[in-house]
């Protein structure tokens, strides 16, 4: 049924071009009017520096910036991450820890995410929204470094816990803005590409973290500081990282704030949906899935490195020095290879796909490092291309299956099992080596990965059943939205609209599948505005 406009909703913003008429026009909320009036807002003109590629936040360049800008808001957490694993034999020494108590600066790290990364993302869609979000997780991690710091300098242990725990807290909902702030800015872009190069940074900081640490320690030692002081002054020189992190997350919620006006961007959820805790209810299948194989296979990475050393000591009579060397080949193949393989994954789509071939080039990994004696590195480098792959595939995958004002819920919840199951299988992971030796830990690491294969296929099968979009090619996802986008809204001519009832009509508009579907509509394509309601 038409529906004829009011006076206000000429200014709305624009979805589809209209024929160059100034009458008023029918078909739902996509309708507009052809012709601008002069004083529209969406028709405001930059000058200066702000009509340049490197200043308008529609230009590839802009949004490059703000990649970078978003790739070092992380860097200061995983170089921090790390500090006390590159300067293990100096913390035992200086600060008089027993292994138990320098494994706790590690568990102390992940335990409390397992609740604390959920509710950060939660509090970051309902209460602070993402720029604000971002600034106060920024601080938290940066005041709990300095806490950290000062512990070791005063040689006070429970301090030191209290910072790690804080840094924690900040580190893991850090993660959770990044993601969210990737989707806001490369939606329907380049999204695949900068989840890739966000892991890339993420493993750049960690490599960086263990070249540089020692040096500056050894430094700082010449310079007349002894003891658990030179292990709290290299600390508080690590958290210059911090600091420097914190002015690129205050500098990106500027150009983000920028953006938002010049593109008359709503911040807003759309239809004015807000997140709540209900709704991890309505989620889909497909989301479970991809929180499943976030624990599954990333557990099967992580201890493993943790505890690939011994391994390739014990097994391929490796020096200290050549086990750490191939032991490190998976973050360093992830620094190159993952932005490339994002990008590849933006040019053919089929995410489902790719993340099955990860998994089960993983499995060929593992397989090859516990049955052969095959060169370790034939097998590490196999693995660090499918780590790369699947980073690169699976976390983009959230983005098409939640709605975009529940990102911030959906990947925290993603982080905080991820952040159980590795907390949890560490420790199940020393205990197998203690008690059946590194074969019977191979075995425990493959069935993991056979249980995030499952995982994929029950994604693949549920797809494929509603007619899903998660595995179709960028063309195949274009022409869906293409077809979807005027039933869903109700255009003139499509059958809903000659056949049903305007009651009938304003239903299905309402209808929970309805408003998802615009939005998947929108993920697809970046060109759609933001503030168009997803509701009537």
């Amino acid at each position: 049924m038409p529906r004829h406009y009011e006076e206000d909703e000429a200014r709305r913003p624009i979805l589809q071009p209209d024929t160059d008429t100034d009458e008023p026009t029918s078909g739902g909320s996509l309708a507009r009017l052809g012709r601008p009036s002069d004083d529209d807002e969406l028709t405001e003109r930059l000058t200066g520096c702000g009509a340049t590629a490197c200043c308008n936040p529609s230009s590839f360049l802009h949004r490059f910036q703000a990649l970078i800008l978003m790739c070092l808001v992380g860097f200061g957490s995983y170089f921090c991450y790390d500090n006390p694993g590159a300067l293990q034999d100096t913390f035992k020494s200086d600060l008089n820890l027993t292994t138990t108590q320098f494994v706790m600066l590690y568990s102390i790290y992940s335990w409390p995410n397992v609740i604390l990364c959920f509710i950060g993302g939660f509090l970051m869609d309902r209460v602070f929204g993402i720029r604000l979000g971002t600034i106060i997780y920024m601080f938290i991690l940066l005041i709990g470094q300095l806490i950290f710091a000062m512990g070791a300098m005063i040689n006070v242990f429970w301090l030191m816990i209290v910072g790690r725990f804080m840094f924690g807290i900040g580190a893991e909902s850090l993660a959770v803005a990044q993601n969210s702030y990737a989707v806001l800015w490369f939606k329907g872009k380049e999204l695949n590409m900068v989840f890739g190069l966000q892991l890339s940074f993420a493993r750049v900081g960690s490599t960086v973290n263990f070249l540089v640490m020692v040096p500056i320690y050894k430094y700082v030692k010449s310079l007349g500081y002894q003891g658990h002081m030179c292990t709290g002054v290299v600390l508080l020189l690590a958290t210059l990282t911090c600091v420097m992190s914190m002015i690129c997350a205050l500098i990106l919620g500027w150009m983000d704030r920028r953006a938002a006006r010049i593109l008359k961007r709503n911040d807003a959820a759309p239809g004015g949906e807000v997140a709540k805790l209900s709704d991890v209810r309505t989620f889909q299948v497909s989301f479970w899935m991809v929180t499943v194989i976030c624990v599954a296979y990333y557990v099967a990475i992580f201890p493993f490195i943790a505890l690939g050393k011994v391994f390739f000591m014990r097994k391929f009579d490796f020096s200290s020095e050549d086990a750490n060397t191939v032991n490190s080949i998976v973050y360093i193949i992830a620094a190159v290879a993952s932005p490339l393989f994002g990008l590849l994954v933006d040019r053919t789509g089929r995410n489902v796909l790719w993340v099955f071939l990860s998994v089960l080039v993983t499995i060929v990994a593992h397989g090859m490092l516990a049955f052969s004696y095959l060169n370790p590195y034939i097998g590490m480098i196999t693995m660090g291309l499918a780590y790369s792959m699947l980073a690169s595939s699976l976390w983009p995958l959230v983005a098409l299956i939640v709605p975009e004002y529940q990102l911030g819920t959906a990947y925290g919840i993603c982080q905080s099992v991820q952040n159980l199951g590795l907390a949890v299988i560490s420790m199940i992971s020393g205990m197998i080596v203690d008690k059946g030796g590194y074969f019977m830990l191979e075995m425990f690491f493959i069935g993991w990965l056979i249980v995030s294969l499952l995982a994929t296929i029950v994604i693949w099968l549920y797809d494929a059943s509603t007619d899903g979009i998660l595995n179709k090619s960028p063309a195949a996802r274009s022409l869906y939205a293409s077809k979807t986008l005027p039933r869903m809204s109700g255009e003139p001519g499509s059958s809903s609209d000659m056949t049903d009832s305007q009651q009938e009509r304003e239903r299905r508009i309402k209808d929970p599948e309805a408003i998802r579907n615009r939005y998947v509509n929108r993920v697809l394509d970046g060109n759609q505005s933001d503030t168009e309601p997803l509701v009537e």
